[in-house]
């Protein structure tokens, strides 16, 4: 396992992590629809400058679901991943499949916090990523605009806890 960071990440204000969440969410909607068999999801990294937010790296889950949004945002961040808090739509991934899992990444990356709207109710996933988060030693924060999410997953979490696509009739 990588040297943990000795910086640590300042506490965001909660309003400042429901504007970046929702920033993040706006990003996972991108790709809406075109990523099965993964959830569109967005991801953020941000470093704080002084009171300020920096955001180095972005990304959202590519057409067909590979790759996840958190790899991309972490390789678009590079280096100064380090230290930082990851803004994440969903709980990141923690098994290994066509993909290295996500909570992984982030471990290795070295980064200090990571904000998540909910738990992936996928039962491969289902706490399993914020827990290895949490082991190694990274601060997680659950729930913020944990709503809006279930709103913008709600067609993955349909296909997982009930085996069909989530459909809205007018």
């Amino acid at each position: 396992m990588p040297a943990r960071s000795q910086e640590s990440p300042k506490p965001a204000h909660p309003e400042l992590d429901r504007r970046l969440m929702a920033a993040a969410l706006r990003l996972g909607r991108r790709n809406l629809g075109r990523t099965y068999p993964n959830p569109a999801v967005g991801a953020l990294i941000v470093r704080m400058e002084g009171d300020e937010p920096v955001v180095v790296g972005r990304g959202w889950t590519a057409e067909g679901g590979r790759p996840h949004a958190e790899t991309v945002a972490l390789d678009a961040a590079g280096p100064a991943a380090k230290g930082a808090t990851a803004y994440v739509t969903l709980e990141p991934c923690s098994h290994d499949g066509r993909t290295p899992p996500c909570a992984g990444a982030l471990i290795e990356a070295g980064v200090a916090r990571v904000v998540m709207t909910i738990d992936d109710p996928d039962p491969r996933v289902a706490g399993k990523g914020r827990a290895a988060l949490a082991a190694a030693g990274i601060a997680v924060t659950t729930g913020v605009l944990a709503d809006d999410a279930a709103r913008a997953h709600a067609g993955h979490i349909s296909r997982v806890t009930r085996g069909r696509p989530h459909v809205t009739l007018k």
